[in-house]
């Protein structure tokens, strides 16, 4: 048995364990993002690192990382994994919400990318079906670089995070007709226009994801419970890697991203009470598996080809980040976003992404893109890519030091707590009321906004307005929510709304939260999160402009009152009663044995 041990089948086993267990950690202690770490040690033990030196002195060798195919094999399920748990954090409710950033901004995005680049090459002299292959496949950004170092600094629910998740969720529906296109332009395609061919290639992705969607819905919560009665941690740890995999296969075998499946899995389970205890379960598996895939990432830099054209190939990176990077800044400031939000958004966009490299590699077989100009693009992507970790912090300081140049009003801290005042999130036209009607009642009050502008302006009028963020816990206990009398939100963003309910429980279970809400349906989420009470403006606009018809046509204004308050409070035991089965059912977990 001893004879036919093989140690070299375990060989990139044990050097990625060394780089996780002692290389990684290093640079964490640093204060370098692990992900450059991983990048880097995958560098250095590739093929094109101490692979190249070991030809010359072979005891290298067992240091070197030489099946680089095998590893990026297993490598890839690590996007698969973090997209499902990304999916898990995402109820479908606000996916909807999310719906216009994904399909305007995103689009947009890849678009206004894709033209300018594809035109560069082709004005550099590459054909227009080179061309249009390069604009689309540079355009695309790195899912898996830029969403773990969004998560590293807990940025995924801030502005930024929803912004670039959105342009990045776009870019992975995209893969099917990218990919349909590039087959069209090497003459690998259906006959007929390529809205038919597009059409045809999509007809199995759409009902793979409609198979996977209605399939989940019917199977995965009574998977999930049977698992869970088991009280076994191993059969749950198996149900929630079948569901993983059977997801991103079965999109895989449709031809779309296999991240795309897990991410839809993710969706689903979300809305389930075992959401959770499945990521507390994935999460080593993300981990691990997200640094095997930076580590094959960077085993696949040619050093080679970049010693050999230097200028060309680091030129061509830093041109893509920058026109990318101006490119999004542009349109998200077209989108209203801050300054400092659409500088970070474009800074971690800017860089190239996985998708290029299946791109540009099928572009290469079909004989589009020319071998000499795919293997420098490919490095180019590849140090693009590398520089998203600097790149992020670099956006994240530009950010905090915009914020420390705002106007001195807008800096000022909350006073000290004062037991007993209301603090209102959000001082726009509705906020401003509510704070005029709390002072003609002689309650006390302080209000917080994001906007600095309008922070320095109330405050020059002497209100008692400050700048900051109310979905952080710190933040709220300077404001002093710990003895607040209420809290009273009233910002126009969904989503935001329910970060700031969500801080606020978790810091003091027990105040008074009064929230807008946009609608019945958000309404409900808000009852579902722990508000007191939640407005809706579609109800509330409703009653008013039936208190004005009833009134205009005679009938007795006190009688009027009582009928819209009668049918106020109607409306809120309906909203209350649907949001308290979805609180309690969320509180649940399955046992384990």
């Amino acid at each position: 048995m001893n004879a036919s041990f093989d140690l070299g089948v375990y060989k990139e086993a044990l050097l990625f364990l060394v780089t996780a267990g002692v290389v990684a950690p290093l640079f964490v202690r640093l204060r370098i993002s692990r992900v450059l770490g991983y990048l880097l040690a995958g560098v250095a033990l590739g093929p094109f690192g101490l692979g190249k030196l070991a030809e010359r002195t072979p005891a290298l060798a067992a240091l070197a990382l030489t099946n680089v195919e095998a590893i990026g094999q297993v490598a890839q399920f690590g996007v698969v994994v973090l997209l499902f748990t990304i999916g898990l954090g995402l109820p479908l409710e606000r996916v909807k919400r999310l719906r216009r950033m994904v399909f305007e901004f995103g689009l947009g995005q890849m678009v206004a990318c894709a033209l300018p680049i594809g035109l560069v090459a082709f004005a550099l002299g590459r054909t227009p079906s080179a061309s249009a292959t390069i604009g689309a496949a540079l355009a695309m950004s790195s899912t898996a670089i830029v969403i773990p170092v969004l998560a590293e600094r807990k940025r995924l629910a801030a502005p930024v995070g929803r912004m670039t998740f959105a342009a990045l969720l776009l870019q992975d529906l995209a893969v099917a007709p990218l990919l349909v296109l590039v087959a069209m332009l090497s003459g690998g395609g259906h006959s007929g226009n390529l809205a038919v061919s597009i059409a045809i290639a999509l007809a199995p992705a759409a009902a793979a994801l409609a198979a996977v969607i209605v399939v989940g819905r019917l199977v995965l919560r009574p998977l999930f419970h049977s698992v869970a009665l088991t009280r076994s941690p191993e059969f749950f740890m198996a149900a929630c890697l079948l569901v993983v995999l059977g997801a991103a296969l079965t999109a895989a075998a449709s031809g779309l991203s296999m991240a795309l499946g897990a991410f839809v899995a993710g969706l689903l389970l979300a809305e389930t009470e075992f959401r959770r205890e499945i990521e507390v379960t994935i999460e080593p598996f993300k981990g691990l598996l997200l640094g095997l895939f930076f580590v094959s990432v960077g085993a696949q830099l040619d050093l080679s080809i970049l010693a050999a054209a230097p200028v060309v190939t680091i030129g061509v990176a830093v041109a893509l980040i920058a026109i990318k990077a101006l490119i999004v800044f542009v349109l998200a400031r077209l989108f209203k976003a801050p300054g400092r939000v659409a500088g970070e958004a474009a800074l971690l966009l800017g860089p190239g992404g996985e998708f290029a490299f299946v791109m540009i590699a099928a572009a290469v077989a079909g004989g589009v893109v020319d071998r000499a100009d795919a293997a420098i693009l490919l490095v180019a992507v590849a140090l693009s890519m590398m520089t998203i970790p600097s790149l992020g912090r670099l956006g994240a300081a530009l950010a905090r030091r915009r914020a420390r140049e705002l106007d001195p009003e807008a800096l000022v801290s909350p006073p000290d707590e004062d037991a007993g005042r209301v603090i209102i999130v959000g001082y726009g036209r509705v906020g401003t009321l509510i704070g005029e009607m709390l002072d003609a009642h002689r309650i006390r009050f302080i209000a917080v906004d994001v906007d600095p502008n309008l922070t320095a302006r109330e405050r020059r009028a002497g209100k008692p307005v400050y700048y900051g963020d109310a979905s952080r816990e710190d933040f709220l206990r300077r404001c002093g929510l710990e003895t607040a009398r209420a809290l009273v939100i009233t910002l126009d963003k969904p989503d935001a709304n329910e970060q700031v309910v969500v801080a606020a429980r978790r810091l003091r279970p027990d105040v008074t939260i009064v929230a807008r809400a946009r609608d019945a349906e958000h309404a409900r989420t808000l009852y579902e999160l722990g508000v007191s009470d939640a407005v809706p403006e579609t109800i509330e606009a409703s009653l008013q402009l039936s208190e004005a018809t009833l009134v205009d046509i005679g009938v007795p204004m006190g009688l009027v009152i009582a009928s819209i308050h009668e049918k106020r409070d109607e409306f809120r035991k309906l909203l209350v009663a649907a949001g308290a089965p979805e609180r309690t059912r969320s509180v649940r977990r399955p046992k384990k044995g």
